[in-house]
């Protein structure tokens, strides 16, 4: 059972030393979007080496789960995979990765259940409070798909709400605040949100956060992904209404909160946005761009490939 100890330990090894190297990299401030990529090809591959591990052990320790998976192999490929000396302990890593596949599937539905609800509870906030302009007004390529919703507040706010019936709320206060382009790189800031489907991310994030707390990988996805989709929604805006425009529609949505003074962690993240912007670094080089989606599949591939390898050498 060599390629599920393999799986086991590479495991622990993108779980605890590969989520460090991309917190203290620099390179994401410059490529969000392919920051995000990253992540998520780490977090795949994470859960990749839980379920391959999964179906090893289950082999292992059922012999049903074996003989239905390998019905058509050789025999020297089964006997290449160790099952007969597995024992118990391929028993309890069966069980084990089960629990924690079981766990997976229902923290990720309470945490879509939740989501769905609280989104539906505030669209039916927003039609109460607020009319919809008509069909088209401040919509962008989305058309019908996209209505914007004008809320009286005197705070100057901006906000979208995903779903298939899209929308992009403003307050009446950023309306007076900001300027036509300000405004507008705000819209497309929140566009980009909807159009990237970035709340998918925020709730696998949140899910496998809170399923499995003392994971590192899950908590710095959630941590990361919750920056990295602010950046990538500010280069999304920045590109169509320059980079000065969005970056003083930040600071005018934030001007009053205490953000740009002493103020707590978690505010700390506005300010930094806004020096991002002024600073208008340009991208990565396209070979280092290749590099990193390189490294990503990468990181998708090596788990198959470790439990592919017994089966292959048997075969060579």
């Amino acid at each position: 059972m060599t390629a599920l100890l393999g799986l086991m330990l590479l495991c622990l090894l993108l779980s605890t030393a590969m989520p460090r190297l991309l917190v203290r990299a620099t390179w994401p401030e410059r490529e969000p979007v392919l920051a995000l990529g990253v992540w998520q090809c780490l977090v795949v591959s994470v859960l990749l080496c839980c379920g391959l591990g999964l179906v090893l052990a289950a082999s292992a320790a059922v012999p049903a789960v074996r003989e239905a998976l390998f019905r058509s192999a050789p025999r020297q490929v089964v006997d290449a995979y160790g099952f007969a000396d597995a024992g118990l302990w391929g028993a309890a890593a069966a069980l084990l990765l089960a629990y924690g596949g079981l766990h997976t599937a229902v923290a990720l539905a309470r945490e879509v259940r939740a989501a769905r609800a609280a989104r539906s509870l505030r669209q039916a906030e927003l039609a109460r409070l607020a009319p919809d302009l008509p069909p088209g007004a401040g919509a962008g390529g989305d058309g019908a798909r996209e209505r914007l919703v004008v809320l009286e507040s005197l705070q100057p706010e901006a906000w979208s709400l995903p779903g298939p019936a899209a929308r992009l709320v403003v307050t009446t206060g950023a309306l007076r605040r900001l300027s036509d382009r300000e405004l507008a790189a705000v819209l497309d800031h929140e566009r980009g949100h909807v159009r990237a489907r970035h709340h998918w991310l925020l709730q696998c994030g949140e899910a496998l956060a809170a399923g499995f707390p003392g994971v590192a990988v899950f908590a710095a996805f959630r941590d990361e992904v919750g920056r990295l989709v602010e950046l990538a929604a500010d280069d999304a805006a920045s590109r169509r209404h320059g980079r000065l425009a969005t970056a003083l529609a930040l600071v005018e949505l934030n001007s009053g909160r205490g953000v740009f003074g002493t103020c707590p962690a978690q505010r700390a993240e506005v300010p930094r946005r806004v020096d991002r912007l002024l600073a208008g670094e340009p991208r990565l080089p396209v070979r280092h761009r290749v590099r990193l989606t390189a490294a990503g599949l990468t990181a998708l591939a090596v788990p198959l490939l470790l439990a592919l390898a017994p089966g292959l050498h048997a075969l060579l």
